[in-house]
């Protein structure tokens, strides 16, 4: 017999509901009370449609106020001193937003996913109490509604092996106490129902680091398959494969293991192993990150395949991940154009799939509306095959016969004739491209979109805004200047809305964290680019001064990890033909006069592999495909990048392979320390090292910043040095970005007269 479970479901609502309430609250418009109704109101729906979808496991506690992991926190008791004073609702959210002085925690990426999750802080000292209030009362709430769940709870062992300690402590010092909470709290769960499954959530058993502690599954699953006799316990795993933490777990009393046959293709070698355990398999076969409709056929045989391999055992069939990480449904969706609709599957059609296949696999008839939504499957596959929006022979052609694949002079030589044409001298400064986006310039954007305003009026409106921020910049002293990018909505589907074979939808928000949502756009068929992006805004803002201006643009790697993207081509194809969008955009606006331009590679590293044997292949279409997207770049066209994350130890020699004449990077918050590898490494490349923190509202005073160039000239020589914030500045209030501007510039004059 083949069941059907959901790993976890979108909590952020159908129409984002849960995002509206959070921010009412955190703007004390609405009360703590009426915060929780709206979430237990959801909670409700979000279980509703799980069941009449026929869903056999439904989850429970995979719903959350602001972040999982932060759940975990409070439920664990690993609370840091900081917020000692604070209690309840205040606690949580402080220790998610700050409070008073106390700083918010961390947060990061969940693995190569864009949520992020809130860091568990620990120390040597830090003690655990079990709070388990909110999964007990989740749990009966779903039982109240006839519905009985499965608990989803973080793994011991990821939790600690994504906290970071405040004392060079090693955060596995508190293994045995953490275990020793999860053991009680698996008691406390096992009085709830005669038979209840417990998920742990241990993703890092995907990642190179997991397999280095998969000596700690049977110890640490021995106590707690110990802990209740009444409670089944899935090793949930997902977004990559975990063949060793398999072998670790067919050891032990687990009930289940749940696995990714998605994105973790060689999975389908642990099924041998499977066939001969007492483990019960969890398959991912429905994709949990991707809008695509599923070709429910070829999911069925590959079920089937499963099934024979597993020599007839039960399992269960589900999404590859939680359905967090794509939008909610398609049922408000009205301007998308049937075709492309008919490819979407968003979290709750994904339900009806997962269904669909378990019948399938099972034998079973389908009733009148599943077979009809089966039928429609069926046309979506062959429409998706065949239909011309999708397939663009020209853009095929011009690919298959590229003959040019970077730029046409060594760096050595390139420079040399930037240096002579641009004449720009020691320690040049600028922004890294956006300005304050204004409550105002939002709305002329929203109006235009909407049809309020006429095209004379919205374009009056940004001009004014480009000549204030051109005007700004003179008067500050930049050497290289921006228009400031008053146009842009968002720095993805700008430029998506203007290539062909991208979609966008009206409401496929997903979360990213708290009430933070953003909306990917589509990319559904080859891409080109009809006609030039932004060129005609960016020529504007040279025509208003004598100095140089900038070209802003969004590089191939990036348009392509911040899109859902089609999963009917490699990647790799796919980046090359957004590569060609921007060269030709970049032939265009030096041929417009433009002498600068930057390709921003903000998720050049996000893109990365979870695992090492992954990482050559990703890094080689990377790199080629951002030296092919600059490669109509004349020598004296100087090419700037930016990348606003601070590993780069691991990725040194790719950033140089990427061969941009200037790299302005995300180093406030690191001193020089980050400079330290480009020297270490021989880097030859310009660099404009961030030297104050756009993140904070803070403004940097004239000495701090003096003192901030000083020491990176301690490390890089001021002929290799740019000098600019280490972010864009589009989030920032312009009482906070004008003073921190002007005291850059003066700071600079200062460190270059002394």
């Amino acid at each position: 017999m083949i069941k059907s479970y959901v790993t976890g479901f979108p909590r952020i609502g159908e129409q984002r509901e849960l995002k509206k309430v959070l921010e009412n609250f955190w703007s004390k418009k609405v009360s703590v009370n009426e915060l929780n109704d709206t979430a237990k109101t959801l909670r409700a729906r979000h279980w509703e449609y799980q069941k009449k979808a026929g869903i056999d496991l439904i989850s429970s506690n995979d719903f959350s106020l602001y972040d999982l992991v932060l759940d975990a926190i409070i439920t664990l008791g690993a609370i840091p001193a900081r917020f000692a004073k604070f209690s309840g609702d205040e606690l949580y959210f402080a220790m998610a937003r700050s409070a008073d002085t106390a700083v918010a925690m961390e947060m990061t990426k969940w693995f190569n996913t864009n949520y992020h999750y809130i860091v568990p802080e620990l120390n040597k000292t830090t003690k655990f109490s079990l709070n388990s209030k909110k999964i007990i009362n989740e749990y009966n709430e779903a039982k109240a509604q006839g519905i009985k769940t499965k608990i989803n709870l973080i793994g011991p062992i990821t939790f600690l092996a994504l906290a970071k300690t405040t004392d060079d402590s090693c955060a596995f010092c508190h293994l045995d106490e953490v275990v020793a909470r999860y053991a009680e709290l698996l008691s406390e769960i096992s009085k709830l129902d005669d038979e209840i499954i417990v998920q742990f959530d241990e993703p890092i058993f995907v990642t190179d680091r997991g397999d280095e502690l998969v000596d700690k599954i049977t110890p640490v699953y021995e106590k707690l398959t110990s802990a209740a006799n009444n409670v089944k316990i899935v090793f949930m795993t997902y977004f990559e494969h975990a063949l060793k933490a398999v072998n670790e777990v067919v050891k032990t009393k687990i009930y289940g293991i749940g696995l990714d046959f998605v994105y973790g293709e060689k999975n389908k070698d642990a099924l041998e192993i499977l066939a001969k355990s007492n483990v019960v398999l969890f398959a991912g076969v429905v994709n949990g990150r991707n809008i695509w409709t599923s070709d429910i056929d070829k999911k069925v045989k590959f079920v089937k395949e499963i099934e024979q391999k597993l020599g007839g055992k039960d399992f269960y069939v589900g999404s590859s991940c939680s359905l967090l990480h794509v939008p909610y449904t398609l049922k408000y969706e009205n301007k998308l154009s049937p075709e492309i609709k008919s490819w979407l599957s968003f979290a709750v059609e994904k339900l009806n799939e997962i269904h669909i296949i378990t019948a399938l696999a099972n034998n079973k008839p389908l009733c009148e509306f599943t077979t009809k939504i089966y039928d429609e499957n069926k046309k979506s596959a062959n429409s998706r095959a065949n239909s011309p929006l999708i397939h663009d022979k020209e853009v095929a052609k011009r690919v298959e016969n590229l003959s040019k694949f970077q730029r046409d002079l060594s760096f050595d030589e390139r420079i040399k004739i930037q240096h002579k044409a641009l004449n720009y001298g020691v320690l040049p400064t600028t922004t890294i491209g956006s300005f304050p986006q204004t409550s105002e310039i939002r709305q002329v954007r929203n109006a235009y979109k909407k049809g309020l305003i006429s095209k004379d009026a919205y374009e009056a409106d940004i001009k004014k805004y480009i000549d204030d921020c051109v005007k700004f910049q003179e008067e500050c002293g930049l050497d290289v200047l921006v228009h400031g990018e008053p146009e842009r909505n968002d720095m993805v589907e700008y430029f998506g809305e203007q290539i062909k074979g991208y979609a966008f939808s009206e409401n496929g928000w997903v979360q990213s964290y708290g009430s933070r949502c953003v909306k990917p756009p589509l990319l559904f068929g080859d891409v080109s680019r009809p006609k030039p992006m932004t060129v005609d805004w960016i020529s504007y803002a040279q025509s208003k001064t004598d100095k140089i201006m900038k070209g802003m643009l969004t590089g191939p790697v990036t348009i392509l990890n911040w899109s859902f993207v089609r999963d009917d081509k490699p990647r790799a194809e796919i980046a090359k033909q957004l590569a060609l969008c921007i060269y030709d955009e970049i032939a265009d606006l030096q041929n417009a006069g433009i002498k600068i331009v930057q390709v921003d590679e903000a998720a050049f590293k996000e893109g990365y592999p979870l695992r090492a044997e992954n990482i050559p292949s990703y890094e080689k279409f990377a790199v080629d495909c951002f030296k092919l997207s600059v490669s109509s770049a004349r020598p004296e066209t100087q090419i700037h990048t930016h990348m606003c994350y601070s590993e780069f130890n691991d990725i040194i020699k790719t950033i140089e392979a990427m061969d941009a004449d200037v790299i302005s990077i995300e180093t406030a918050r690191s001193g020089n320390e980050l400079l330290k590898i480009f020297k270490s490494v021989g880097y030859k490349q310009e660099v404009g090292p961030g030297v104050y923190d756009i993140h904070s509202p803070r403004v940097p005073s004239v000495d701090e910043l003096v003192t901030q160039i000083k020491a990176l000239l301690e490390v890089l020589p001021k002929e290799q040095l740019w000098i600019n914030p280490d972010c864009g500045l589009k989030t920032r209030k312009w009482e906070e970005v004008k003073p921190s501007l002007i005291n850059m510039t003066q700071a600079v004059k200062i460190v270059r007269n002394s």
